[in-house]
């Protein structure tokens, strides 16, 4: 199946990994604390200036791009007004039985000892900055490029190693991670200043913007008086009350928060005269609809948000791709009205028969919605080979997969190799249903599921040639284009999620969890008492939730 489709990625997600980034999969007790001590592996700069200092905290993980991304914004601050400083950088990481772990995996965890060790060696940040920029234009690359890196900035090679394969960075490391626990520090990059959580921008203009309104009047330097004001940028959304999903307040502050900080939002509600010209005029189906005049064209980061800034059916805005999956010409499906004036209301009107409120319940019904290259989602396929033996054939197991389709083709969070793995995998569904003997391929797949070598999975009694045919054929393609029509119609977005008794949904990664919200509405099946394996992994994780 070879389809144009780009890579896909909703700018409400690119928003949500904006401000959460790279996310700790281990959950962490204790709130942030306000003036904690610290250690010297997050001492300050040294220098003349004996004034009051805005103190910056930093919690990252090396390998995660949008901790570079902070370091890179907040290095040039540090060049020119780090005396004015008191930054500290730490690290994201777990400790169990005296092994570290860390979300993207030992290279990282090495590549946090390896920081650590220069900051302790080097501890003004304008020198170890020098040293983190390096390794981080090819941050795939750590720990690797360490030694180039450090021999580039004139530092102590021997010096670090001693540290890096010593006690002293294990050591160094396990005090970054109880700080950050302190902070209660999940994701890539959590920043605080001055003893506040900080969810401003992340370039260098906004870092120091805020840096100097955090010092004292008579404490600024020089270049606070030089940094370039916001520009005022102007935005129009149309909305509907009756939308319970439809969050403007959400979605404003982020878009103030991390891209426009002088934003000016007017909501403009469908039941009005001026809503239903408007919805009329931009020609979109669906709400919320959000709308910015040209003056979001003069912003410092309109080009982070171009590509997802298209023209507007009237020529008259830039409408900002987000999810928008309300039809306020639509019937509403739960509040007893008809809304349509054709004499149906609620789950009697035929376009609320698919909507999650209005499904029939089914007992021992299980379905399971993914995106097939979803890591979460993967560890939730891979759970249901211990589910599924548990129950012994006693549950009706499906999955289902999430993507969208477009008039090139369709698109998936991680992009057409995850198009190409969904259509394969529902091929496999077709084709080895009985038994649920598709699973054998899907848990093959899961072993190494961004490997784009997927035949030596289609074995034992699965025909290769048989998938083949129906993904490149257009058969594939068909049935992704009914398949995702489901979690469409479920409102369902994030993967893994599953549906009891064809209505009932629930979260979960491990099969003792998934077993429990099973049994919750079956207590009848067999081994609803047995204990499964469970998983440190907790709440309500997954991709696109």
């Amino acid at each position: 199946m070879k389809t144009s489709a780009a890579r896909a990625i909703t700018v409400i997600a690119a928003l949500a990994m904006a401000f959460l980034g790279c996310q700790d999969l281990k959950p962490i007790k204790g709130k942030g604390r306000r003036g904690q001590a610290r250690s010297s592996a997050g001492a300050s700069s040294s220098s003349g200036y004996s004034g009051p200092k805005a103190k910056l905290e930093f919690y990252v993980m090396s390998k995660c791009p949008f901790g570079t991304q902070v370091e890179k914004g907040i290095k040039p601050v540090i060049d020119e007004i780090g005396d004015y400083i008191d930054f500290h950088l730490e690290f994201i990481a777990n400790e169990a039985g005296g092994k570290f772990t860390a979300l993207h995996g030992e290279p990282e965890v090495k590549g946090n000892i390896l920081q650590l060790c220069v900051i302790k060696n080097y501890p003004n940040p304008k020198e170890y900055l020098k040293f983190v920029e390096c390794q981080n234009k090819n941050y795939r690359q750590i720990p690797n490029n360490w030694e180039p890196c450090a021999r580039q900035n004139s530092m102590d090679v021997a010096k670090i190693k001693s540290c890096y394969e010593g006690e002293e960075g294990k050591d160094l490391l396990r005090t970054s991670i109880k700080k950050a626990k302190a902070r209660n520090a999940r994701g890539s990059p959590t920043m605080y200043l001055n003893g506040q959580p900080y969810r401003g921008g992340r370039s260098k203009n906004a870092f120091m913007r805020a840096i100097c309104t955090a010092l004292p009047k008579d404490g600024k330097p020089s270049a606070c008086a030089s940094i370039p004001e916001p520009v005022q940028v102007n935005a129009t959304v149309l909305t509907d009350k009756r939308c319970k999903r439809c969050n403007v307040a959400g979605l404003q502050a982020n878009l103030k928060g991390r891209f426009f900080p002088k934003l000016t939002v007017k909501v403009v509600d469908y039941s009005t005269d001026e809503g239903k010209a408007l919805y009329k005029e931009v020609g979109e189906k669906l709400l919320p609809v959000w709308l910015f005049d040209d003056s979001v064209k003069k912003a410092e980061k309109y080009t982070m948000l171009k590509r997802w800034l298209l023209p507007a059916a009237n020529g008259k805005y830039l409408r900002l791709r987000v999810p928008a999956r309300f039809d306020p010409t639509a019937e509403i499906c739960d509040n007893k009205k008809d809304d349509t004036g054709n004499g149906k209301v609620d789950c009697d009107d035929p376009t609320c028969k698919a909507t999650l409120i209005c499904r029939e319940e089914i007992k021992k019904k299980v379905d399971l919605f993914i995106m097939s290259q979803c890591p979460f989602g993967v560890k939730a396929v891979d759970a249901m080979k211990e589910v599924l033996g548990n129950f012994k054939g006693q549950i009706n197991f499906d999955v289902h997969y999430i993507a969208t389709k477009t008039a090139k083709g369709f698109n998936a969070l991680h992009g057409q190799s995850e198009v190409d793995e969904n259509i394969r995998q529902l091929c496999a569904k077709k084709y080895y249903k009985k038994n649920n003997k598709y699973l054998d391929y899907m848990w093959c797949r899961n072993k190494n599921y961004r490997s784009s070598d997927w035949k030596p999975c289609a074995k034992d009694g699965i025909d290769a040639a048989k998938i083949e045919k129906c993904f490149s054929g257009g058969e594939g393609a068909k049935l992704l284009e009914e398949d995702i029509k489901i979690a469409q119609a479920l409102n369902v977005s994030g993967s893994p999620t599953w549906l009891a008794n064809n209505k009932f949904k629930f979260s979960g990664i491990a099969a003792n969890a998934i077993k429990t919200n099973i049994c919750q509405r079956n207590p009848k099946l067999p081994n609803c008492d047995k204990k499964l394996s469970s998983s440190k992994i907790k709440g309500n994780v997954g991709c696109g939730k």
